[in-house]
């Protein structure tokens, strides 16, 4: 029909309104910020980036057009740098840096001792600073069965909830492919992690839902997120295929997974992490902040 708008036409107009620049004030930094950026945004989706996903771009940059951009965190940063972030009036919404990363995590009983006890040393300090969030990983299988799995992980994160819980921060297990990227990583479905977050049982671990993980490993996404929200912590994006920009050239519709989002009554924060595949990094950052702004 004559009158018909293209899902195409309509990233294209949300990407558009982040590019536009208006009065120019002074933060409480002395620094100058684009004030009618900001105001355009809608406020129902707080907004945060994924630092290594900017590696050429020095932190304190990041920080300063993140401002611009209406960003309220800078996330997958250690406590170190939480003193930048506080300059720029900004949180790290996903705290990083637990031992063993991505492939050595909680489903061995080898590793609980030394997660454990970054937990009890860092979860203090991230609820100082008032930080809601601190990452985690299952490991890979290694042959290891799911039910043996669960109940490993779930016994690790038993040990340590109840820091969590006196201090208010939520650990969050990060959902990643098998397929493309972490080949062998467990903790590769929703629905695995949603049996972790039963039995683990407490309101202070819940899962990082990483969409651009979760397309490639089962789909549906907004059916999956509406099901399972009340055991989701954190959002992560990323274009699929190809983990980049989050517009045209990829085939999620972001708008509508953040309208579902938003509607699950979720506060937390959504946080950009694609790698930026144009030469003009930041212009990629704010047309993906623009295209979730819903």
């Amino acid at each position: 029909m004559e009158n018909s708008i293209s899902r195409r036409s309509v990233i294209r107009k949300l990407a558009g309104t982040g590019a536009v620049i208006g009065t120019m004030t002074t933060n409480e930094f002395g620094e100058s910020r684009a004030a009618s950026v900001e105001k355009q945004l809608k406020g129902r989706i707080n907004h945060s980036v994924c630092k290594w996903c900017y590696g050429g771009v020095d932190l304190e940059d990041l920080c300063r057009e993140g401002r611009k951009m209406g960003l309220r965190s800078v996330e997958l940063l250690e406590t170190d740098s939480f003193p930048v972030l506080k300059r720029h009036d900004l949180v790290c919404a996903m705290v990083s840096g637990v031992p063993g990363g991505i492939t050595k995590g909680l489903n061995r009983r080898e590793n609980h001792a030394s997660i454990r006890e970054f937990f009890e040393r860092t979860i203090p300090v991230v609820a100082e600073w008032g930080y809601p969030n601190i990452i985690c990983f299952s490991g890979n299988r290694d042959g290891m069965s799911e039910e043996e799995g669960l109940e490993i992980c779930a016994e690790g994160l038993r040990s340590v909830v109840g820091v969590a819980e006196k201090h208010k921060v939520t650990i969050c297990m990060e959902l990643l492919n098998s397929k493309v990227d972490h080949k062998d990583y467990m903790c590769d479905h929703t629905a695995w992690g949603a049996e972790l977050a039963r039995r683990v049982g407490s309101e202070r671990f819940k899962l990082l839902y990483d969409i651009y993980h979760m397309q490639i490993m089962e789909g549906d996404v907004i059916r999956t997120i509406r099901e399972n929200h009340r055991f989701i912590g954190h959002y992560h994006t990323g274009g699929v295929p190809g983990r980049h920009e989050i517009d045209e050239a990829q085939e999620l519709y972001y708008p509508a997974i953040m309208r579902a989002i938003v509607e699950t009554g979720f506060k937390g924060f959504v946080a950009q992490e694609f790698i930026p595949a144009r030469k003009d990094v930041l212009e990629s950052l704010r047309q993906g902040v623009s295209i979730c702004d819903v």
